[in-house]
């Protein structure tokens, strides 16, 4: 598949790359596994000659024998002497940077808390003592979000705020999903390109298996992920159990419950019997895996909130593969199927609102876009966008199937809003599966 997207971020990476001329960069690049960091890199440093490290989990002095190898190819080099620490190979490079620029990356950075954490606190003193007088771009990469985090944003860590820019990669827009889905399927049809959105997210690594396998229909894409040997099947647990450690099973029944809807902590607690507040806090400000939604025009302490999972795909995952790992167990991928066809509708529903909202969002009409509803879940509201400066708002109903949408229902649910936004301009609309084309 053709690298698609990530203008910014590219644009971002060169101009740092430009100033490292006058002093030494450190950049940081943070996202979810398969997000595309590694193919960002690349593609940003394809045209010249830039070393690339990867922090396997083994020992320093098997990683440096490694490095040592890709530094005398990459650079034509010749290093006299065995180097069995890291930061003896990273001072060298700060010295070699003082007569030229080049490009450090070292992708999936966290991983030397595994291998040697006194690694942090060295780099720190050698970048300290050489990044003024030498010419290193230096790029750290990493997807453990809650360790990467702790790295650069803890002020006890050593190395908090030597970064000079940070990127958090996010999945591909919708306006780019759709635009993928054009190049390798133009005769998709809605439920094509929703299920598309549902199933990836815009996660870049989801997005190319489906494209390479041409798997782009609603049916193929469900088969796809619902067959034995399926790269999907074991996935929410490679990306998450490093994560979330030995409490894994916790968190992952935390995460089931609110892919199945029950989104309050009251209903979780009430399920799980124990307390939760710890859990979904790290899940929500850590692992940055949940967020904690309240409607529209809520007070900043309003206990009208619930809790939903950020990613599209692990969502899914958590909702039919987790919850029904015993007909994983015994292959009855059929049996998975009709679970998945039966509940579509219901379950999709969401990610339509989800897919409407983000399309909003791209237009950069709107100061505040959400949803809305009351307390006990009445008056319900799928999206509501506020145009601050326009004085113009909108309340829109979201329906799979068009002949269910009925806008004076919307009508009657707003009223209370809209007697607080007299001389606005209120609009009202209805979105179905149909105007995903």
């Amino acid at each position: 598949m053709k690298f698609y997207d990530r203008e910014n971020e590219i644009i971002t990476l060169k101009k740092v790359k430009e100033g490292a001329v006058k002093g030494s960069k450190m950049s940081v690049i943070v996202g979810r596994r398969r997000i595309g960091k590694t193919k960002l890199i690349h593609e940003v440093y394809k045209n010249e000659n830039f070393i690339y490290f990867f922090v396997a989990k083994k020992e320093e002095k098997l990683l440096c024998e490694e490095f040592v190898s890709i530094v005398q190819t990459t650079l034509s080099v010749k290093i006299i002497g065995k180097i069995t620490r890291f930061a003896d190979l990273f001072e060298y490079l700060l010295q070699l940077a003082e007569n030229k620029t080049f490009t450090l990356a070292i992708d999936e950075f966290q991983e030397f808390y595994s291998v040697n954490r006194s690694i942090y606190s060295e780099m720190q003193n050698l970048w300290d003592k050489y990044k003024d007088k030498s010419k290193l771009n230096l790029l750290l990469s990493g997807s453990i979000y809650s360790l990467m985090k702790k790295i650069f944003e803890n002020a006890k860590e050593p190395l908090f705020g030597r970064a000079n820019r940070k990127i958090n990669l996010k999945p591909f827009s919708v306006p780019v999903l759709k635009r993928i889905m054009v190049d390798h399927h133009p005769d998709y049809t809605p439920k094509d390109l929703l299920t598309f959105y549902m199933l990836t997210g815009g996660v870049a690594k989801y997005v190319e298996l489906f494209v390479d396998e041409n798997d782009l229909t609603h049916q193929s894409m469900i088969d796809s992920v619902l067959h034995e040997n399926s790269y999907f099947l074991t996935e929410g647990k490679d990306v998450l159990i490093e994560e979330f450690g030995k409490e894994y099973s916790t968190y992952f029944s935390i995460l089931s419950l609110i892919a199945s809807s029950k989104t309050s902590r009251s209903e979780i607690e009430s399920i799980l019997e124990k307390n939760t507040g710890g859990y979904l806090d790290r899940l929500e400000n850590e692992y940055n895996i949940i967020k904690r939604v309240k409607p529209v025009f809520a007070k900043e302490k309003s206990r009208t909130q619930k809790y939903l999972i950020e990613d599209n795909f692990l969502s899914f995952w958590f909702r039919f593969i987790y919850k029904y790992k015993s007909a994983v167990e015994i292959g009855n991928f059929n049996y998975l199927k009709s679970i998945v066809d039966r509940d579509f509708s219901t379950y999709a529903g969401r990610f339509l609102e989800k897919y409407f909202i983000e399309q909003l969002k791209a237009t950069n009409e709107f100061s505040q876009i959400g949803t809305y509803w009351e307390r006990g879940h009445k008056n319900e509201i799928d999206i509501v966008a506020v145009n601050d400066l326009d004085k113009r708002i909108l309340f829109a109903d979201v329906k799979i199937n068009k002949n269910r949408l009925d806008l004076k229902i919307v009508e009657a649910k707003s009223e209370k809003l809209v007697q607080k936004f007299k001389g606005w301009t209120i609009e009202y609309k209805g979105f179905s599966l149909e105007d995903l084309r």
